[in-house]
């Protein structure tokens, strides 16, 4: 059995309110085990056969989608790619300040060149993005308010989904499900 992390974009944000207990008890309907959710925010943890990860998302998102009635963008990464997700971005130093915040993007592919060119040619000195694989980290300088992205700005620069959290959740996850 393969632990994963599913990371559900548009979960108790734009008035699509989920329990928490109710979206474990539907993964758990689509035949997941050792199903738990961290924080409010659409992260759930459970344990499959290992199939084919774009398979699970889709089978996720079709569940999902037939009992919440709105498509809900899966992003899956096994519990023990967390730890190096945080370890892969190079805003290290620069992370630990405290008027700074790091997140990170999860993708369902890695973007072309030409989009994470685009993306790059945006940085500014309040924003400033790193492409690895199928992460995008973001580090906010100063107050998030000063920044001139948002998550829907991203997916729009992007061309695609995106589900964004905050590096300290990932960390969370990491130091949980190691």
């Amino acid at each position: 059995m393969t632990q994963t992390v599913a990371f559900l974009r548009a979960i108790n944000v734009g008035g699509h309110n989920v329990k928490m207990e109710a979206l474990r008890q539907l993964f758990e309907t689509m035949g997941f085990a050792n199903v738990a959710t961290f924080i409010a925010s659409g992260n759930v943890i459970f344990s499959s056969d290992g199939r084919d990860p774009a398979a699970l998302e889709h089978q996720i998102e079709t569940g999902l989608q037939q009992v919440l009635g709105y498509r809900v963008a899966t992003f899956l990464r096994p519990t023990v790619e967390l730890a190096g997700i945080d370890q892969r971005h190079p805003f290290q130093a620069a992370a630990q300040a405290d008027d700074t915040t790091l997140y990170v993007a999860f993708l369902k592919n890695a973007p072309s060149h030409t989009v994470q060119t685009q993306l790059l040619a945006c940085r500014n000195a309040v924003d400033d993005f790193h492409f690895d694989q199928r992460e995008l980290f973001w580090i906010v300088r100063r107050s998030f308010h000063e920044s001139t992205f948002s998550g829907a700005r991203l997916e729009k620069m992007l061309g695609s989904e995106a589900t964004v959290r905050n590096i300290s959740t990932v960390r969370k996850l990491a130091t949980k499900y190691d």
